[in-house]
């Protein structure tokens, strides 16, 4: 079943070091918000090294702009760096959005203000069909805020511990997405 959607190629410099994997690898997309002011600044975060044993950095494979064009930052028999301890099943499609930017671990400003675009949701939506389509055994959707619960200091007072991530945070529209994608929530315990 063909799927009507423009996806943009786009790799990232290192990606051909990214370890490979089997399509059938894949069973669970992870949301991300890039709590970043625009997808330029995500691109130039993306490209940093942050692993110099392997020179490449942490990224989504796929990003949605707020207009809703998709970029496909890494392919899915690659291993990108999203998500802590869930990288070698997952996708990660990151949607552009300030989200808690630039005050990220104040704990004065943990409000996401900036709701996704209709654009954005039927972007992902058409993106889930296809990777429906592609991966074989892909069941599960998450938040990564569903997966990595880790705490840290707040910037501003260490004795108050934040999560470490809360994207795609709370105006992402789970009750539209979720019935609509085909995939099942994982919430782990």
């Amino acid at each position: 079943m063909p799927i009507d959607l423009a996806i943009h190629d786009w790799p990232l410099p290192y990606e051909a070091r990214l370890e490979e994997r089997a399509p059938a690898a894949v069973d669970l997309v992870v949301i991300h918000c890039t709590e970043l002011p625009d997808l330029k600044t995500a691109r130039e975060f993306g490209k940093r090294v942050r692993y110099p044993a392997t020179q490449t950095g942490n990224s989504g494979h796929y990003y949605i702009d707020s207009d809703g064009t998709v970029f496909r930052f890494v392919a899915d028999t690659r291993v990108a760096h999203h998500t802590h301890g869930y990288n070698a099943r997952s996708i990660g499609i990151e949607l552009s959005n300030p989200g808690r930017y630039p005050h990220w671990n104040d704990s004065r400003h943990q409000a996401f203000r900036v709701p996704y675009t209709p654009a954005q949701i039927d972007a992902l939506l058409a993106l889930l069909r296809h990777l429906r389509h592609e991966l074989p055994n892909l069941h599960y959707i998450a938040g990564h805020e569903d997966l990595d619960r880790r705490l840290e200091p707040a910037s501003d007072d260490p004795a108050i511990l934040l999560r470490r991530r809360q994207d795609p945070g709370p105006l992402f529209p789970w009750d539209a997405v979720l019935p609509a994608s085909g995939l099942e929530r994982l919430v782990p315990q």
